[in-house]
């Protein structure tokens, strides 16, 4: 009997954040170890699909690279990366579509269906959903061509807000369309944040391979919540570095753009989306302009 009511006391503990997120758009950024791990996967697409029968609209961005990796080794083709960037020349390029598109959309697609969702692929090629132009970098003061490498010029969001808002679950490959009509490959992250801001999500959720941004150096202790000022403050403490810094600035960027709360989340513990979401104690890192309520037990 105390297993069951234990039960209810976690349903009970959900239902604040089902009361204020029902109708409201979450953007899922799917990447890291939850994409290659089988039980992982079923984790994933076990939440997303709940999230959409409990009357949100989840919208996922995945990524890709270790598929890409194993395609481009069986072609014989090496990757160079720049600045955390593939290189991305023709070549390139067409295998990168060809497996997040392809292969890998499909498959997310397929295994949300399996759990009882609606799920419908897209990229950002599809009624040009994310427009582009070649991203240009520097190193040591030079211009480096990348290839194709998008810079996202603009979200049309019409059709994700037409499907999310409706029965389906929109799952987004990150490849984006030139004023040419060439296809560039965008980092997912990036595309995540931009298409929570162009919907106007009241959440973005980034799974990753790491449990969240360390209170300081010397602590693997994981800050629960930090504001947009906190965030500057540990990048120039340098408690913030490396890999961390660009996602942790997507969250700020999407916040300054209208998303409501940001999350960097832990994808190799299971469910860990429903433990961000309806949890008072949550995962991971919460990032946000400033600390407001759900409700007023709520815990930051």
């Amino acid at each position: 009997m105390e297993k069951i009511i234990k039960k209810a006391e976690i349903l009970i503990e959900a239902l604040p954040y089902i009361q204020k997120l029902y109708g409201k758009t979450v953007v899922i950024k799917y990447g890291g170890n939850a994409m290659i791990n089988e039980d992982l996967k079923n984790f994933v697409m076990e939440d997303i699909t709940l999230l959409k029968y409990i009357g949100m609209n989840p919208v996922v961005v995945h990524g890709g690279g270790p598929e890409i990796n194993k395609a481009l080794d069986k072609f014989d083709i090496k990757s160079e990366f720049v600045n955390g960037l593939r290189v991305t020349d023709a070549s390139t390029m067409e295998i990168a579509q060809m497996v997040l598109v392809g292969k890998t959309n499909k498959e997310i697609v397929s295994m949300l269906n399996q759990k009882g969702g609606k799920a419908i692929g897209l990229c950002g090629i599809d009624g040009n959903l994310i427009e582009c132009e070649q991203l240009k970098t520097n190193v040591d003061g030079k211009e480096v061509d990348l290839g194709y490498v998008g810079k996202i010029t603009g979200i049309n969001s019409k059709l994700i807000e037409l499907l999310a808002k409706d029965e389906y679950i929109p799952v987004v490959a990150p490849i984006g369309v030139g004023s040419d009509g060439k296809s560039y490959n965008i980092n997912a992250d990036t595309v995540a944040g931009e298409i929570a801001a162009a919907l106007g999500a009241e959440k973005l959720m980034l799974l990753t391979d790491v449990e969240g941004v360390k209170l300081n150096k010397d602590s693997n202790d994981i800050c629960p919540a930090l504001t947009i000022k906190e965030v500057h403050e540990l990048i120039d403490k340098k408690v913030i570095n490396g890999g961390m810094i660009p996602k942790v600035l997507g969250c700020v960027e999407a916040l300054e753009k209208g998303v409501g709360r940001t999350h960097i989340l832990d994808g190799r513990i299971p469910h860990c989306i429903l433990l961000e979401i309806f949890t008072n104690k949550g995962i991971g890192t919460m990032i946000f302009k400033e600390k407001i309520l759900y409700y007023s037990n709520e815990r930051l």
